[in-house]
């Protein structure tokens, strides 16, 4: 299986990992089809994500898109946060193997989690389809 350089490197020594002690949003989302386990924590000043970080148990793929999630999210908007999508961070780590990109889905989703729970724990009302559970992750129009 090919994967990038850029994966590679982001497997290799993952960026933000780790845990944030007093996290503002935490959100833990699991794959039970790969196994694959996932926690992300934010710190949120200002409505500014300022810091963020991560611990995952999981394939190559599942480490390097939090990796690179989690260095897209920092410092940006708490609202950009939950804009960015798996497509986003397959395309910054130049593609994924096909079969590899469920894993991929895991950062988004820890990302919204961990986003919900700030919000939540703030009392910060919020548009619930923002969360909602995406059945499957793949294009819904040929389901018809």
């Amino acid at each position: 299986m090919e994967y990038s350089e850029k994966v590679m490197e982001h497997f290799a020594t993952p960026h933000n990992v780790g845990k944030i002690e007093d996290a503002d949003g935490i959100g833990e989302v699991g794959n039970a089809k790969c196994g694959d386990i996932m926690k992300m924590y934010i710190k949120v000043q200002d409505g500014i994500i300022t810091d963020v970080k991560f611990n995952t148990y999981g394939c190559a793929s599942a480490i390097a898109t939090s990796s690179m999630a989690t260095d897209m999210i920092k410092g940006k908007p708490i609202e950009d946060a939950l804009k960015l999508t798996n497509q986003a961070v397959v395309e910054a780590l130049d593609g994924l193997p096909a079969v590899k990109i469920h894993c991929s889905v895991l950062a988004e989703e820890a990302i919204k989690a961990a986003v919900k729970d700030y919000y939540d724990k703030n009392g910060i009302s919020y548009d619930p389809a923002l969360f909602q559970e995406d059945s499957c992750h793949y294009d819904h129009h040929h389901a018809e």
